[in-house]
């Protein structure tokens, strides 16, 4: 003969302590778990699908929601305050010579094509360096020279002229000033300064080399 099970003794917990057991393990995933995951750590007989719903309940309308990920929970932000979470980095990338001269070139002789930027600065383009200035938004495509081929041009953008303070590529300076400012010197100076020297009219008599 057994002797009887003492009442209670094998009982789950309260559904209270349930909950703090589901909310601890979910605060300390750095994944969301389904609540099978949370049933193989709590003592058995517990019921996480019914804690995670008191759960959700207890933290509906707080700074942090209790949400579902497929067949999964996780905490999260609430989404009306996720803008407090939000932080701005401000990241400083050096331009290559190669593209700072392809920019200033770009600059001084815009709308002009590749092959143009090739023969001012004596070598190849590399895809790279046009790709850097397009992302950094500073380049943008032009229209399509009326010539053999129909190349793409590149012109500069109105957040290259934002970034530099300028109203339009006409304030670009030329190259005696940027020299007086010491800002050059016979080495440093961009071949693409020399050949416009930054007094040439930017794009004038090329107008009709282009489609409308």
């Amino acid at each position: 003969m057994t002797d009887p099970v003492e009442p209670g003794l094998f009982a789950p917990p309260p559904m209270a302590e349930q909950e703090r057991m589901v909310e601890a393990m979910l605060f300390a995933s750095a994944t969301p778990l389904t609540p099978a995951d949370l049933a193989q750590r709590m003592p058995q007989g517990c019921d996480a699908a019914e804690a995670v719903q008191h759960l959700r309940r207890r933290y509906a309308g707080r700074g942090v929601r209790l949400v579902r990920v497929g067949e999964a929970f996780a905490f999260r932000t609430a989404p009306d305050l996720a803008h407090l979470m939000a932080r701005e980095t401000v990241e400083t990338r050096k331009l290559s010579r190669a593209a700072t001269e392809t920019l200033a070139i770009v600059a001084y002789h815009q709308p002009v094509t590749r092959a143009e930027i090739e023969e001012i600065r004596g070598v190849a383009v590399s895809r790279g360096t046009v790709d850097q200035l397009l992302e950094l938004g500073w380049i943008r495509f032009g229209r399509r020279r009326m010539t053999p081929g129909r190349p793409v041009t590149f012109v500069v953008t109105e957040a290259f002229l934002d970034h530099f303070g300028l109203e339009s590529a006409r304030d670009l300076p030329g190259l005696k000033d940027l020299r007086a400012a010491g800002l050059l010197d016979g080495r440093s100076a961009p071949a693409a300064l020399d050949a416009a020297d930054g007094d040439a009219d930017i794009g004038a008599g090329q107008s009709e080399l282009f489609e409308d």
